[in-house]
């Protein structure tokens, strides 16, 4: 391990002992020693020695405090600047769970219900209409009305039959020439048919702007991040922040390539969206695992009860599975997610299935989710862990990338020793 990453790895270990979120887990004691930790930061300076990532920052919580918290790599490779543990990410679709947790916020204050019609929020949706025969030469083609009402909970699950173009070819074709969201257009399927990964938590950000009169931003600054103490967690990034973003990298044909061109707004300015655009560090993320790790509270901050946890924690979706997504625009995405075919979806999160790599990799009925820039985060009750894993480029799912992920998983749990 270089001089760089011993410096850079920072950790605190105690004894911890916790309930879990789902109802008859009970959760383990666990520690990580000085060369445990050291152990896990080699696993990240390997992914940047080998060319798998410009640069990772990975940070392991308890229900208490941060375990392990380690950067390897460059925030800026043409400059030659280290990473460092502070850096702020685009966190793309980790922002749907922060969305989730804003709408179980109004439903424990009774201004909404899960089975609630989305069309008794916003006008459109009395009138869905779903794709029954589609002609992906010309784009042609046909539908009937759909049967099932969408409901916020068809939303939150992610069951609502809308896409996403980056990932379903049929919502890419059908987006060309025209400026229409996907929630706009026909429905793949009927609400509650099928999985399909989409902007459905854009929605459920609108509802929540419409409902409380404030924007999204706001929101979640009052309620979720100021509370919890995520001071580097916004739709912005202010001026006196800005040289703490990492670049954006492409991987193609081996190679890293940095992106050019977008720019990063120093103040949140409308519209904000419910399924992406945040920027935050691994620490901030941090917080928000060990809120979900301790039923809804950290420290005095009680943002939801252990109920709206444990609801969020379980099997949402009935005998439907999480299914692999295709990569319609390959360039951003390859398929995904891990857990297709097996995995269930709560509210807000994929719920992991038992498996026989129980031991090695995340426990049954961990909650997960990614983000497109292959940011990536689990939070696993049953030993009381959760771990974020930030990167910056594209394609998602890439498999250098998830080679990175495998590995940091494996060595936390590898070093994830019992305490007697």
């Amino acid at each position: 391990m270089t001089r760089r990453t011993a410096i850079s790895v920072f950790v605190l270990c105690i004894a911890f002992a916790l309930t879990s979120l789902v109802p008859n887990w009970t959760g383990a004691q666990s520690i990580m020693s000085p060369r445990a930790t050291a152990a896990v930061a080699a696993v990240l300076e390997r992914a940047v020695e080998r060319g798998d990532t410009p640069a990772v920052v990975g940070l392991v919580v308890d229900r208490d405090r941060v375990l392990f918290a380690s950067a390897s790599g460059r925030l800026d490779v043409a400059r030659d600047v280290p990473l460092r543990t502070d850096a702020i990410f685009r966190i793309a679709s980790m922002t749907k769970p922060v969305t989730s947790v804003a709408i179980m916020m109004l439903l424990e204050q009774g201004q909404l219900a899960l089975d609630d019609p989305v069309s008794k929020y916003l006008p459109g949706f009395d009138k869905l209409q779903v794709i029954t025969k589609f002609n992906a030469v010309d784009g042609s083609y046909e539908t009937r009305p759909a049967r099932r009402t969408m409901t916020l909970r068809h939303l939150l699950t992610h069951t609502s039959g809308i896409g996403y173009g980056f990932s379903s070819p049929i919502v890419q074709r059908l987006q060309q020439g025209n400026e229409k969201a996907e929630w706009e257009l026909p429905l793949l399927h009927e609400p509650g048919e099928r999985w399909t990964y989409s902007a459905s938590t854009r929605v459920l950000g609108i509802i929540v702007e419409k409902i409380t009169g404030e924007s999204l931003e706001d929101y979640c600054q009052e309620h979720i991040f100021v509370p919890l103490g995520m001071t580097d967690t916004s739709f912005a990034v202010p001026v006196s922040k800005q040289s703490r973003i990492i670049n954006v990298y492409t991987h193609a044909d081996g190679k890293f390539q940095q992106q050019s061109g977008a720019t990063v707004p120093t103040t949140p300015t409308p519209p904000f969206r419910g399924d992406g655009g945040l920027y935050s560090t691994a620490q901030d993320y941090g917080q928000f695992m060990r809120m979900l790790l301790n039923h809804g509270s950290v420290g005095d901050a009680k943002i939801l009860s252990a109920k709206s946890i444990s609801l969020m924690s379980r099997n949402q979706i009935g005998a439907v599975f999480v299914s692999q997504q295709p990569a319609a625009n390959p360039a951003q995405t390859r398929p995904f997610p891990l857990g297709a075919g097996r995995d269930k979806f709560g509210l807000g999160f994929q719920v992991t299935a038992p498996s026989e790599d129980d031991s090695k990799y995340r426990s049954a009925g961990s909650l997960s989710w990614a983000g497109i820039y292959n940011t990536e985060f689990w939070v696993d009750p049953k030993r009381g862990v959760g771990a974020v894993l930030l990167m910056q480029y594209l394609p998602f799912y890439d498999e250098a990338a998830i080679r990175t992920l495998r590995d940091f998983e494996a060595a936390v749990y590898q070093n994830l020793a019992p305490l007697h």
